[in-house]
């Protein structure tokens, strides 16, 4: 079954899906409406990586990719996002596809 995965970060980089995926994904432009984009620290390094936060603003968005890919793909990039204190949640993005989305965990 295919699934839906919005990436705002490094999931878009060729580079990092053929690492994780094993092969370049296919994905549209879309936008994950009432969300601003934040910088949280990589608890393996203390270097920046990208966060979506919900807003105040409804107006707000956060731009970025939205992908198909397998359920098998999905848990790849479960086991990607994990060791950086990254989540799966589901959202609507702003063209109403349902997609899975990566979010930090907050503090360990």
């Amino acid at each position: 079954m295919t699934q839906h995965l919005f990436s705002y970060g490094t999931l878009q980089q060729k580079d990092v899906q053929i690492a994780t995926f094993g092969r370049e994904l296919t994905g549209r432009p879309d936008a994950l409406p009432g969300h601003t984009r934040t910088l949280v620290a990589d608890p393996r390094d203390e270097t920046p990586n990208a966060n979506v936060e919900p807003s105040p603003n409804p107006a707000d968005a956060v731009t970025g990719t939205v992908f198909e890919v397998t359920e098998p793909e999905l848990a790849a990039a479960d086991k990607y996002e994990e060791p950086a204190n990254y989540h799966r949640i589901s959202v609507t993005l702003q063209s109403g596809q349902q997609s899975w989305i990566y979010v930090h965990k907050g503090p360990r």
